[in-house]
This record gives C-alpha cells, sequence and structure tokens, in this order.
C-alpha cells in the first residue's frame, strides 16, 4: 500500500504586525505542526502591505515549516506594494515547480506591476505563462498528485466586499477573475488533480468532473487568519483519497473590524478618482 500522505491549503494572512495577526498566525502553525501535515502551500497575501517586517514575522511563525522544507509559497497582491516583498519569492519566474514525494507543484505568480499600487488589486495571467503551465504539467510524474497553484481566481466568484460591488458597478477590472483563466483550467485538465488559489476571503469550491479522465478540482481557501482554518487533503499514488477535511485552530475566527474594510475602500474609490483626473495613484 502506498503511504498515505496530507497537503494543507492556506491563503490570504495579511499579517500586519498586529497581536491579533501574530496569534492566528501561531495558532495555524501550532494546528498543522499538531497533524505533522507533510506539505503546506500558502497561495499568496502572506503580508498585508508588502512589508519586510510583515514577511520577517511570517517567516518567524512559519519557521518549523520552512526549516523542514514542509512549506511552499507565491506571492499575491498585497505582497507586491511596500517594500515589495514577494517580488522575489518566484526568483524571477512566472512559473516555477516544487517537487515533494508523492507531489508535484506548479507555481504560478498571477501578480503584475500595477499591484505595486495597494488598491489595484486585480491579477494578471498572460498566454505565455498558460503556455508555461501546460509544459511544466507535462513533466509531472504520473505517479504525484498533481497541482497548480496561483493567488488570483481562475473562475467568476460572487463579490464579498464593498470594494469590489463598487468596482464592479464602476467598471473596474479589481474584482474580476484572471483573463485567461477559464483557459488556464481547459489547458490543465486531464493532466492536474487541483488548482489551489485565494484573493477572495471567502472559501470556494468547484468540482468540474473528470475532464481528460482525470479529476479536476478547483479549491479558493479564504482568509485563513480570519477563519482559524484550513483544508487539508489526503493523497497517495499520486491521486486524492476521499475528500478534503476542514482542521481548526484552538482560536476562535476574528474577522477583520469594519474599519479595516471600509478605509481601505475609502482610500481605493479617492484613488481611482484621482487617476481619473489625470493624478499619478499612490504607490
Amino acid at each position: 500500500m502506498p503511504p498515505l500522505r496530507t497537503l494543507a491549503h492556506l491563503s490570504d494572512l495579511h499579517l500586519d504586525l498586529s497581536p491579533a495577526s501574530d496569534a492566528a498566525a501561531a495558532s495555524l502553525v501550532e494546528a498543522l505542526l499538531k497533524r505533522n501535515v507533510d506539505q503546506v502551500v500558502v497561495t499568496g497575501d502572506l503580508t498585508h502591505q508588502g512589508a519586510r517586517s510583515e514577511f520577517h514575522r511570517f517567516r518567524h511563525h512559519f519557521a518549523p515549516l520552512l526549516d523542514s522544507g514542509r512549506l511552499t509559497f507565491i506571492p499575491g497582491n498585497h505582497d507586491r506594494p511596500g517594500d515589495d516583498v514577494g517580488r522575489g519569492w518566484m526568483d524571477g519566474h512566472k512559473v516555477r515547480t516544487v517537487e515533494r514525494e508523492g507531489l508535484f507543484l506548479v507555481c504560478v505568480d498571477s501578480t503584475g506591476e500595477h499591484n505595486r499600487n495597494f488598491f489595484n488589486s486585480h491579477g494578471e495571467l498572460s498566454r505565455a505563462v498558460v503556455d508555461q503551465v501546460d509544459a511544466a504539467l507535462s513533466e509531472a510524474p504520473h505517479d504525484a498528485l498533481a497541482a497548480v497553484l496561483l493567488h488570483h481566481h481562475v473562475l467568476p466568484l460572487p463579490e464579498e466586499s464593498f470594494p469590489e460591488r463598487l468596482a464592479t458597478r464602476m467598471g473596474w477590472p479589481h474584482a474580476a477573475e484572471l483573463a485567461l483563466g477559464a483557459e488556464l483550467v481547459k489547458r490543465v485538465a486531464g493532466r492536474c488533480d487541483l488548482v489551489l488559489h485565494g484573493h477572495r476571503h471567502v472559501p470556494r469550491e468547484r468540482d468540474l468532473g473528470s475532464p481528460g479522465g482525470r479529476a479536476l478540482k478547483v479549491y479558493n481557501a479564504g482568509s485563513s487568519t480570519d477563519l482559524g482554518r484550513f483544508r487539508l487533503f489526503q493523497h497517495a499514488a499520486g491521486r486524492l483519497e476521499g475528500t478534503p477535511t476542514w482542521c481548526r485552530t484552538t482560536r476562535p475566527s476574528q474577522p477583520r473590524t469594519a474599519a479595516h474594510n471600509v478605509i481601505p475602500a475609502l482610500q481605493y474609490l479617492m484613488g481611482q478618482l484621482g487617476g481619473a483626473r489625470g493624478q499619478r495613484p499612490a504607490a
């Protein structure tokens, strides 16, 4: 019997140096270590404002997983403003692969230079990047679970917040799915088991059936720190076993306050209106 292995999916930690942020991160790591998870992926927005000090806190809390080679992470739009700490996480590549025992991860950077502006949150996915993902999956071992990781959502999702509803109403792209997201999903079908992403803070899942004779599912982790929980997948011999389970931390979930959402929304609107008058948005 092949060994049963575990994969945990986290996203949108938004570590911002506050006591609540640190407590949420510590609780997540405690729960991951308690379950002795084989591999952990974090699909972007590790930091809240792209600051080096925020990334330092992430490295501090997640050190037990980083030091043991059990953690893979990619940048999100919140990792690009400020000090732009997310720029260096992919070593200058838009697509790279990570191989672990029984696991093949295709890591995709769906951020762009426009994300240097805190309020331009939408993603970027070019045809060349889709081709690179296609080529990377051609190298995946047949006995490994294959997962594509990216931050932004590949398929349409409901709007969840005032800023997202505002963006859509004004005709701005910031709440939209990746323009080539559906094409990416079509290209990976039959050679990939999971597409894992974040960006939206309410968790979702979508079963796409078995195109090409291989089951394909898309999962949004939501904001792991706000939720106080994460999904745990089990796999063996390159295939998922059963359905994923939610693992809760010992810390009650603490959704972000209204001020945390409303104040950025007002700044967002002012920045967009300023841009419309020909003013340069703040980077």
